[in-house]
C-alpha cells in the first residue's frame, strides 16, 4: 500500500493534479468568453495572472502541501481593450488559440499523470500492457 500512496503523493504528481484543475478552470473561462462573444459589455475572463505566479512559486519551492492548497481563480481581463462599440472586449481569434492553447497543455499533463498509473500497473501486474 504504500507503493501505491508513494507514486501519487510526490511533487510532481500533485503538481500536475493541481495544474490539470487549473487548466479545467481556464477551459470554463474560455468557453464563457467564446459564449458570450455576442453579448454587449460583457468583458472577457481568464485565470488570474496573480495565481499563476502563486502556483508557479510554490511549484517551484516544492512545497507539496502549498500547492495542494493554492485555489485558482479567475478574474475580469481588465487589461483587453474592447474592440466593439458595445464594450464587448472578447476577440474569438485570441479565444481559439487559448483554447487550442490550453487543450494542448492539458494532454501533456494528462500523458504525465498516465504514466504514473502506468508505473502502478506495471507494479501489481507485473507487466507493462
Amino acid at each position: 500500500m504504500e507503493l501505491v500512496a508513494s507514486l501519487f503523493a510526490t511533487d510532481n504528481y500533485t503538481a500536475v493534479k493541481k495544474m490539470m484543475d487549473v487548466s479545467a478552470m481556464r477551459h470554463a473561462a474560455i468557453a464563457s468568453n467564446l459564449a458570450n462573444v455576442s453579448t454587449p459589455g460583457y468583458k472577457r475572463v481568464d485565470l488570474s495572472k496573480s495565481f499563476e505566479d502563486e502556483l508557479k512559486s510554490r511549484i517551484g519551492a516544492r512545497d507539496t502541501d502549498a500547492v495542494v492548497a493554492a485555489e485558482p481563480r479567475t478574474e475580469i481581463d481588465s487589461l483587453t481593450p474592447a474592440t466593439r462599440a458595445d464594450g464587448n472586449n472578447v476577440q474569438i481569434d485570441r479565444e481559439l488559440l487559448e483554447m487550442s492553447t490550453n487543450t494542448m497543455n492539458f494532454d501533456a499533463l494528462t500523458n504525465f499523470a498516465s504514466g504514473s498509473l502506468k508505473q502502478l500497473r506495471m507494479a501489481i501486474t507485473g507487466r507493462a500492457q
